[in-house]
């Protein structure tokens, strides 16, 4: 009986891995495209009764990528979540690849169809630049563009306040988070229930918690880029190691913070276990 040769053992072992990695090669692709629809219920102690039930779809840091042509998966991701307002938390354009012709007018125009959506900037818009035109072209299309101010939202007879902060790559003389928090007291009283659009995950514990706002609603740290058993991500935005405030719930002086993982990456980076996240928030009277 003949004996199999050495060549043709290692040939049937090059090529299994060649499919490992093929097969691997697959998965980071389909994890890196495929939209993953995530619920939370907030349980939310002074939010008004004629907010409870509230549903709103949370998305953040698109980075300049399409899902679907011109975005269409993704519209239909969120349409059929039926919300009551979109919240776009930053970072709708990457600084480090070359942003589609008419990307932000497109998506724009694509969810401010759906619901009506609110806007704040993320550390990419600033450094492409152009700002003042990105704000007009968003409004154009819909958007509502919060930049350092306040709205009222209504619903079943009830009132509550949205406010959204630029990014600190913003202008230097901007008004500072707290200037803002300020301002809605005055406007509302210290007892009005109201929620904050700001992009930086990473400012909630020092600084956006001490503000006062019963929500605040943020993207950029894309979930701690690779998701890893019982930590909140394996690398933060900045590039240190296990980060926290990276996704999903938390509390902190008396204030609770939503973190969506988000949607696209930046550059040449790539997520693992982390699939782009289409978020819906149903609001609770805790």
């Amino acid at each position: 009986m003949k004996r199999r040769s050495k060549p043709r053992r290692r040939g049937r072992g090059l090529l299994f891995l060649l499919a490992l990695i093929a097969l691997a090669g697959l998965y980071v692709w389909w994890g890196n495209t495929a939209l993953q629809t995530s619920s939370f219920s907030p349980a939310l102690r002074d939010l008004p009764p004629g907010f409870d039930g509230c549903r709103i779809v949370v998305l953040g840091d698109l980075h300049s990528t399409y899902f679907g042509e011109k975005n269409k998966t993704l519209l239909e991701a969120v349409k059929a979540r039926e919300p009551e307002y979109i919240f776009l938390v930053g970072d709708l354009l990457d600084a480090f690849r070359d942003v589609p012709e008419g990307y932000a007018e497109e998506t724009a125009a694509g969810l401010a169809a759906i619901a009506p959506t609110y806007y704040v900037t993320g550390n990419h818009e600033w450094a492409i630049g152009d700002v003042p035109e990105l704000k007009e072209a968003l409004e154009a299309r819909g958007v509502t563009v919060l930049s350092n101010q306040f709205v009222t939202l209504e619903r079943n007879g009830d009132a509550i306040v949205l406010a959204g902060i630029d990014d600190p790559n913003g202008y230097a003389d901007q008004k500072s988070p707290e200037t803002v928090a300020e301002e809605v007291r005055a406007a509302y009283g210290e007892d009005a229930f109201w929620m904050l659009l700001a992009h930086r995950n990473d400012h909630f514990p020092e600084q956006y918690s001490l503000l006062g706002a019963d929500l605040v609603v943020s993207g950029h740290g894309h979930g701690g880029v690779v998701r890893l058993p019982f930590t909140d991500g394996l690398v933060s935005t900045d590039r240190t190691f296990f980060p926290s405030y990276t996704a999903g719930l938390y509390e902190k002086n008396g204030s609770t913070l939503f973190v969506t993982r988000g949607l696209g990456n930046t550059g040449p980076s790539f997520r693992l276990f982390n699939r782009p996240e289409v978020a819906v928030l149903t609001l609770r009277r805790g």
